[in-house]
């Protein structure tokens, strides 16, 4: 009867080992594919930091380049008015000076 209780002590101090080896191997697979997770998940943080930083870069020079190009829009309509202004002088002044050649 004692002989019979210490195999069955035996046996069951070897399942729960088992079981607890079993349960540790599990604990580890999962924290390892929890730290793959979060190196994943830290790198694409890093990418959308840069692709922010990047975009935000973008926009300034699209910002600058329109005022550049607003710039240059009065610029011309400045000349243009100032040409258009010009023309008829100029065309007064050729009216009034005698022709040549006749």
């Amino acid at each position: 009867m004692k002989d019979r209780k210490v195999i069955i002590l035996g046996a069951l101090s070897i399942v729960f080992f088992l079981g607890m080896v079993a349960s540790c191997n599990n604990a580890m697979r999962q924290k390892e594919l929890r730290d793959k997770e979060m190196a994943a998940r830290l790198q694409l943080e890093e990418k959308m930091n840069k692709f922010s930083q990047e975009r935000a870069a973008l926009e300034e020079k699209v910002k600058a380049r329109e005022e550049e190009a607003e710039e240059a829009r009065e610029e011309l309509e400045k000349a243009k008015s100032a040409l258009a202004q010009q023309q008829p002088a100029e065309q007064t002044a050729k009216e009034g000076q005698p022709q040549e050649g006749n």
